[in-house]
């Protein structure tokens, strides 16, 4: 609920700012563009010359594509867990927040099924998938929820949007014609009865509730990619949860990053409050906390029964070639986060971006630390085999490609928060106090 009385016309104004102003729009927008024209170079070579142009061998055949795509997976399950289990639970002050989990969730889901395709040799051969599908294969289940997510996702962003679009045909007569035509295509007819209203809410509540095992099912799915083998370091029965858990802190962090550059750049802090930094601020600390959880139950129990093999792996992550890297994801990625944000100070605004950058940016590394060290112990025979075939890093194929599907998802964001409100102009109204007949009424002052 906001703090102070604002009249319709006002939030109407407020809610728009970001459709209207351009302010380094361009410039971002080129950036991210720049960004995304190398990696398409990238791949135009990775598709000629194959694979091979990749630091990827035989035997470490998932490296940064797929820990990428175990990232970008985690990050769009914040959609979820803000508009449905947050939603469901009838928590009001989400409102001004949960269009901007959607938005990073149908960005960051869309580009998850594209680097599915990048570490493809074959890409033409993508459509097998689906025609020659394996019931007993875990890449089938994982194409077949991601898409799923894909869809429900992209419905449960553009249902809310329905009401808000007669909002914008008033107030975006000044803009270009095929921005008003989406306005009023998207709008399907609304006139705002209270039958709309019941059917809208309705809807959106069924499709909270249906998306909720979907969005389990995706990362317990892709869990199971790396559990269903024998390999030290993945043959775990808690990967399931395991991955939710951590895809629930990634998104927690990914959300308030995106919260501060949209509250900063459109002058939003009357919508986007330090009580709503607050809030998610503590979601945070809990899903890092239950993370940490998991995590101290990955090694505590292999380090404890020490099965042939597992001393290795551990010794190459606590102590070895990877300790670096692991002990930088758990200090500065986890540990010093959840002692930090305890703090009340710390969940401010600025604070919490610094921490959500380090949190975001240690997610991503610990999906490279799933997928890669295992694969640098295989279990099969080693010897008379190159040095080389045991030791990765991504090149800047590898980079490239990946920093494009990063730049993709934010493009997918800021295009979204470019054509459509980034809250629900009709809910924040509503939890106004302003009635549906007045929101019927509506007249640009």
């Amino acid at each position: 609920m906001l703090e102070t009385k604002k009249s319709l016309n006002k939030i109407v104004s407020d809610l728009t700012v970001p459709i209207k102003s351009h302010k380094g729009f361009i410039i971002w927008v080129a950036f991210l563009l720049a960004v995304m024209g190398l990696g398409f170079y990238a791949y135009s070579v990775q598709l000629r010359e194959g694979l091979g142009a990749t630091a990827l061998t035989d035997y470490i055949s998932w490296g940064l594509y797929i820990s990428s795509f175990i990232f970008f997976v985690a990050t769009a399950l914040i959609g979820m867990l803000v508009s449905a289990v947050l939603g469901l639970t009838g928590i009001k002050w989400i409102t001004p927040i949960a269009r901007i989990a959607e938005m990073i969730a149908v960005g960051f889901a869309m580009w998850a099924g594209l680097i599915i395709v990048f570490d493809m040799g074959r890409p033409d051969r993508l459509l097998n998938v689906f025609l020659y599908a394996r019931v007993q294969s875990p890449i089938f289940w994982d194409v077949t929820v991601v898409t799923t997510y894909i869809v429900i996702s992209i419905i449960l962003f553009l249902l809310p949007l329905i009401p808000d679009m007669v909002f914008l045909q008033k107030t975006m007569k000044d803009q270009p014609k095929w921005k008003q035509k989406i306005y009023k295509m998207l709008s399907f007819g609304w006139k705002g009865t209270p039958e709309q209203y019941k059917i809208i809410k309705r809807s959106i509540r069924l499709l909270s509730i249906l998306i909720i095992p979907v969005a389990l099912a995706i990362h317990t799915v892709t869990s199971w990619l790396f559990a269903m083998t024998p390999r030290i370091g993945w043959d775990s029965t808690i990967f399931g949860p395991y991955y939710v858990a951590g895809a629930f802190a990634a998104g927690a962090g990914a959300l308030l990053i995106v919260m501060f550059f949209i509250r900063k750049s459109y002058n939003l802090q009357d919508y986007i409050t330090d009580f709503h930094f607050d809030k998610i601020g503590k979601l945070l600390v809990l899903t890092l906390l239950v993370y940490l959880y998991f995590n101290i139950n990955e090694y505590i129990v292999p380090g404890y029964k020490m099965k042939r093999g597992d001393d290795h792996h551990l010794f190459a992550l606590f102590a070895g070639k990877n300790a670096i890297l692991f002990w930088s994801v758990q200090i500065f990625g986890m540990i010093l986060p959840i002692l930090l944000l305890l703090w009340g100070k710390m969940r401010k605004p600025v604070p919490l971006l610094i921490i959500s950058i380090a949190v975001v940016m240690g997610a991503f590394m610990k999906r490279y630390i799933i997928t890669v060290p295992t694969l640098e112990h295989p279990q099969l025979p080693t010897a008379n085999i190159p040095v080389d075939f045991m030791i990765y890093w991504p090149n800047w194929i590898e980079w490239s490609i990946t920093s494009m599907a990063i730049a993709g998802a934010v493009l997918i964001v800021t295009i979204l928060a470019k054509l459509f409100p980034v809250m629900p102009i009709w809910e924040i109204a509503h939890e106004e106090g302003i009635s549906e007949e007045e929101m019927n009424n509506f007249e640009v002052e």
